[in-house]
Formats: structure tokens, sequence, C-alpha cells
């Protein structure tokens, strides 16, 4: 993924009912914007809102049934998420162990007694 990709998908995840909302397709499956209301204290119009933002991101995919909309999670987006954020994870860990070496080194040459 590109870093504007990389951006603009952690920017859609990083609010909390969006989270819900992609949290709630994962479990119930596919649902339109009036069932996903449940369960969050905002109305259907700011669903549809934030349901647009994690349809552009690619998370989910709106399909016409009838006079409805119904959304699901798109399963290959997720997985490149999933993998991202696993990257950037392994990255953090990386520089914290380095971080952690560095300071104990420090730490060690401070006990060290001074000739």
């Amino acid at each position: 993924m590109s870093t504007l990709v990389d951006d603009e998908l952690w920017e859609a995840i990083a609010d909390p009912t969006r989270r819900r909302l992609l949290d709630s397709l994962i479990v119930d499956g596919d649902a339109n914007a009036s069932a996903l209301t449940t369960g969050v204290t905002i109305s259907r119009q700011a669903v549809m809102k934030h349901l647009d933002v994690l349809e552009r991101v690619g998370l989910v995919a709106g399909r016409r049934a009838g006079r409805e909309v119904r959304y699901r999670v798109q399963p290959a987006r997720l997985t490149e998420a999933t993998q991202a954020l696993a990257s950037v994870a392994d990255r953090w860990d990386r520089r914290l162990a380095a971080i952690k070496r560095l300071a104990e080194a420090a730490e060690r040459a401070d006990a060290e007694p001074d000739d």
C-alpha cells in the first residue's frame, strides 16, 4: 500500500464510530444503514457518512437490494489492512527493542565505577 492509501485507511479506522460499524458488519454480516444505527448514538445520516468513508477506503462495499443499500465488509481489503497494521507493529517492536538496548547499555555504563 502506498503512504497515501495507508493514511486514508488509518484515518478511516481511527474514528471509534467507524470501528464499531465495521465490527458490526464483521460480526453480523451485511446490513443496511438503518440496522447499523442500533447500538450507536448517531443518526442514520451520520451512519451513512461513516459508511461512505469506509467504502471510499475499500473496507466495505454497498450493493443495492431493492430500495435499500446493504453494506458488507470487503475481506481482501480488511486482510490488507490487518497486514499493514502487523507491519507497523513489527517496525515499532524493532524500534522499541533498539531503544531498550540503548537504555540498558547506558545504565550499565553509568553503573561502572569510574577509575
